[in-house]
């Protein structure tokens, strides 16, 4: 990862007003490992995106000169929204030259900034969120990629924890799609009303290659999920890839989190970004 640094010591009580940074409350505190990329040589900030009747607020970054359509990498957020995290993300994908756009996928439920537990966060919002919405959605943001300088031929997609598991559904949807990354996000589950269709439901639609990268000390997406996962691509024949790292826990893209496991994460951006130039991105 280029043009990042870890936050010292004297900038921790900063870091942990969700106000002064943006990060979600259900984060706090926020970890001093907590990784800042500056703006220099970015066009950043707040995006408005027209889906239905609705204007979806948004994030996105790209570089300020930029002399043609720019590949486009649609970011999906953790359960936590799009706090500071997912716009670092944002500037550090536009540093390597994407224009990066990341949809608040959750701004007809509610606003998960203001929530401070977890488990109030996934019961009172997170569960209400239809992926027929979010897929609709992502359909909307590529879309106003294509008309603030993206070139929609180059799509990517990429997400976290839950973001990660869209990841995969996104890459069944469209056929546009040339490339996913999904980190750590959940591979099978029971069905609902919300969730009909797990990952490991949609191998055989996957129209992008997706490059998995899970962690091996991960309590929620055991091992033998993720194995199931890799027999599933082979036996329908799909080009995606699946990394474990062995001494990673959930979320260790996370560096504002304890899970954070700088190797791992480091690791899995170079492989995120050479799997999108290998795939046309």
């Amino acid at each position: 990862m280029t043009s990042n640094r870890p936050v010292d010591a004297s900038r921790r009580d900063f870091l942990n007003s969700a106000v002064g940074v943006g990060f979600a409350l259900a984060v706090q505190p926020v970890a001093a490992s907590a990784i800042l990329t500056d703006g220099d040589g970015l066009n950043a900030g707040a995006a408005e995106i027209p889906t239905g009747p609705a204007v979806m607020p948004g994030y996105m970054a790209k570089p300020s000169a930029a002399g043609g359509p720019l590949p486009v990498v649609l970011v999906v957020q953790e359960i936590f929204g799009v706090h500071e995290h997912i716009r670092d993300l944002c500037r550090r994908l536009a540093k390597a030259g994407y224009l990066a756009v990341a949809p608040e996928l959750y701004f007809r439920q509610g606003d998960p900034s203001k929530v401070a537990s977890i488990s109030e966060l996934v019961s009172g919002l997170v569960s209400k969120v239809p992926d027929s919405q979010v897929l609709a959605d992502l359909d909307a943001t590529l879309a106003w990629a294509g008309g603030h300088g993206g070139d929609v031929k180059r799509s990517a997609i990429t997400g976290f924890c839950w973001g990660g598991r869209q990841v995969w559904l996104y890459a069944a949807h469209n056929p546009a799609l040339k490339a996913g990354a999904a980190w750590y996000g959940r591979l099978q589950g029971e069905a609902g009303a919300n969730t009909p269709r797990q990952p490991l439901d949609v191998v055989a639609q996957l129209h992008a290659p997706v490059l998995g990268l899970y962690g091996g000390l991960d309590k929620g997406i055991p091992l033998e999920s993720v194995d199931k996962m890799k027999a599933a691509l082979r036996a329908a024949g799909k080009a995606s890839e699946i990394v474990v790292y062995p001494e990673a826990d959930h979320g260790f893209n996370a560096d504002y989190r304890p899970t954070y496991n700088a190797a791992a994460a480091n690791d899995g951006w170079r492989r995120m970004l050479q799997w999108f130039k290998q795939h046309g991105v």
